[in-house]
């Protein structure tokens, strides 16, 4: 992984304007920094309301930045046009919660995948070959093309949306609450899917939840987020495994490691993993 941030956050204020003439703004974010560096997973967990899910959305152009910055590869993206924002979208993509909503019932799997590529000028031949490319990398088979999504479990489905966000090949994917609809078999295998992706890819991750277990298994690095606020950061193992701000340590009773050592030795080989794929 790379010194330098991919993406950096800094101070960065979100308001949301009140109902009606006399409510007053709402305060999703109050300050918050933070950065990702190439080819590492930065998770973000807090309760619903905690401004994690605003966190990323603000990364995606999707809400509104009151103060503060947003960089990316050393660029403002804080406030983008519409043109500038979808130009970046071969370099930012997400994976929302729901698998079962954020892909369009009516077209194919191939049909999904195809349009993003499309839509950024790759020629159709090369669109159907990078496809299926696709569908090996998240593990589903080739005579998935025409099929449906209906005809896909909530697991398959998220390796369908997965397929769809690399399809342009970014370099930082925010992964919204993206294992939390699924059982928790169908979970393991999703992130476990993810880490290998990165470490044959070298993308980001920007990982948002509200489970600490899910947290831990992924992230490099973890943010505790309370009231629009980071009250905790640092090494993943450490903050999952020895919290010190008593909110961190409140989610961490609600998810208790079962066994602390065995987490350490995988997050430990991961590591070396990744350094030696670098």
């Amino acid at each position: 992984m790379s010194d330098a941030p991919l993406l950096e956050v800094k101070d960065l204020i979100v308001d949301y304007p009140g109902k009606g003439l006399r409510a007053k703004a709402f305060r999703a974010l109050d300050g918050v920094s933070l950065d990702i560096r190439a080819g590492e997973t930065v998770g973000l967990v807090g309760e619903s309301g905690s401004g994690k899910t605003t966190l990323g959305r603000a990364a995606l152009g999707l809400a509104p930045v009151t103060d503060g910055q947003i960089r990316f590869d050393g660029r403002d993206i804080s406030r983008l046009n519409r043109r500038d924002r979808r130009a970046l979208s071969s370099e930012i993509q997400v994976v929302f919660q729901d698998p079962y909503s954020s892909l369009n019932p009516a077209m194919t799997i191939e049909q999904i995948l195809t349009e993003p590529l499309t839509a950024a000028g790759t020629a159709r031949a090369e669109a159907r070959d990078r496809v299926a490319e696709l569908l090996g990398q998240v593990g589903l088979p080739s005579d998935s093309l025409h099929r449906l999504p209906r005809e896909f479990s909530g697991g398959q489905r998220q390796r369908v949306a997965i397929a769809r966000a690399l399809a342009l090949s970014p370099r930082l994917i925010v992964c919204d609450e993206p294992v939390s609809a699924l059982d928790l078999s169908t979970q393991a295998r999703v992130l476990d899917l993810l880490i290998d992706i990165q470490e044959r890819t070298g993308v980001a991750y920007l990982f948002v939840t509200h489970d600490l277990a899910v947290v831990r298994h992924i992230s490099h690095r973890v943010a505790v987020m309370y009231r629009g606020e980071i009250v905790e950061s640092g090494d993943g193992d450490l903050v999952t495994s020895r919290p010190t701000h008593p909110y961190t340590q409140r989610l961490f009773m609600a998810a208790p490691v079962p066994d602390p050592d065995e987490q350490v030795e995988r997050r430990a080989a991961r590591r070396a993993l990744t350094e030696a794929t670098r």
